[in-house]
């Protein structure tokens, strides 16, 4: 969004075309039978039109409007993850149609889960917890949840599985995860190079025990090992090393969706155990996602408008819901009522903040923006993990603000960024969801 005064469009182009994994032809070659013939015209499993290559965006004024949020993506994948394992039929409302929910659905099909869509529900039938070895290797695409959730529920398959995704899902780290996994009685082993996907995980079932597991570069590593622990012969815990968890509210999100499915978890301080008992089958209700209404936000922030945001509870363990205080500190005034919330940007305009984003890393790049418009200067600092997501996030922040007449500049875990003059630009997205918002 460019402020009124400036005039030049916008153009954003996608990156380079989305390159399939080499595993591809084997994954598609021998497609399993759906399990209800009704998901093939399901609304909830059909994904939405493609963008074009590229948008153009024209300058406009202050925003004023109500935006539906879709559902949290993060919710919906462990939402679904334990609708799977459960054992009987959960209904899940608000699940996203996106391309990371689509692969975490698809590959958890060729593991033995059932779906079928109506309307604004799924209808999830679990495995009990006995997932059936895929034929072929599952394709997780650029999905970082599906790629790290799935290595840990591959364990409980009945044969092997070897998850792979595209040519940067193998830039992601995950030996952590399988160093923990290993730790706790399973056959993992990361093929890239011992850090890296491929991933090969054995099956035959997750012993379980203690693990000291490195939280320090991604949260994912732990959510992973907990949502399958409630199928694990006996009790798992962890141990956080150095008693470091990064981006904790999402192991958090993680413990209030694994409970509402009926398991026992307990999150400490220093590390969590998971009990023996596996989830129960539940109807659950997936709420908007934080993370996307990041981008409207800053949109009334930058314009000086009102965005109303219906949904959202005050209560919510959404990591990115912390945008609203670095926006409040920034001048703009948050309100919350019974049906969600709305913001209300500055008319006299933004203002820099010194900043902590480590719990919240996915809202760094709408802060990014939003700091191209403040005054004085705006340091984000603890988000040393963008680097390793869909793109080098931090690297491309600093690129891509530059183009448009910002001064900005990245470090191993910080960025700093000051307003200048402003002005449209041709914007690369990295193939990357988060920085074409």
């Amino acid at each position: 969004f460019v402020p009124p005064l400036a005039h030049s469009p916008t153009p954003v182009s996608r990156a380079a075309k989305h390159e399939r994994s080499p595993w591809e032809k084997c994954d598609h070659s021998t497609p399993r039978p759906l399990p209800h013939e009704s998901m093939r015209d399901s609304p909830v499993m059909r994904m939405p039109e493609p963008i074009p290559a590229s948008l153009v965006v024209h300058p406009k004024g202050p925003v004023d409007g109500t935006i539906r949020v879709p559902g949290s993506k993060s919710i919906t994948n462990r939402a679904v993850l334990c609708a799977t394992l459960s054992g009987g039929t959960s209904t899940l409302t608000g699940a996203l149609q996106a391309e990371d929910t689509e692969v975490m659905i698809q590959c958890l099909q060729r593991l033995g889960g059932s779906f079928a869509g109506e309307a604004d529900s799924l209808t999830v039938v679990g495995t009990g917890g006995r997932l059936r070895g895929p034929e072929g290797p599952l394709d997780v695409g650029a999905s970082g949840t599906t790629a790290r959730f799935l290595t840990a529920a591959a364990t409980l398959a009945d044969g092997p599985s070897v998850i792979d995704g595209t040519p940067r899902m193998r830039l992601r780290p995950i030996g952590e995860l399988v160093a923990a996994l290993r730790a706790i009685g399973a056959g993992v082993e990361a093929l890239g190079g011992g850090d890296y996907p491929p991933v090969r995980v054995s099956g035959g079932g997750l012993p379980g025990g203690h693990a000291v597991i490195d939280a320090r570069r991604s949260s994912q590593f732990v959510s992973a090992v907990a949502l399958a622990a409630p199928y694990a012969d006996r009790a798992v815990s962890l141990d956080f090393l150095d008693g470091v968890l990064i981006s904790r509210p999402y192991v958090e999100s993680t413990a209030e969706v694994m409970k509402a499915f009926g398991a026992h978890i307990e999150l400490t301080n220093t590390g969590l155990e998971v009990s023996p008992g596996g989830y129960q089958p539940r109807s659950f209700h997936v709420e908007p996602d934080a993370s996307s209404a990041a981008y409207p936000l800053v949109a009334a922030a930058i314009t000086g408008g009102t965005v109303r945001l219906p949904g959202f509870r005050g209560d919510s363990h959404q990591a990115d819901l912390g945008i609203l205080g670095v926006l409040a500190r920034m001048g703009c005034r948050v309100t919350w009522v019974d049906s969600g919330l709305s913001l209300e940007g500055p008319p006299e305009g933004l203002r820099g903040v010194d900043v902590d984003m480590g719990d919240m890393p996915d809202a760094v790049l709408a802060v990014a923006v939003a700091a191209a418009f403040a005054s004085g200067s705006t340091r984000i600092t603890n988000v040393a993990s963008l680097r390793i997501k869909e793109s080098d996030r931090l690297g491309a922040l600093e690129t891509e603000l530059r183009k448009l007449g910002a001064h900005a500049e990245a470090g191993s875990d910080w960025l700093t960024v000051r307003s200048r003059a402003v002005h449209g630009a041709d914007i690369d997205t990295y193939d990357d969801h988060r920085m074409a918002m």
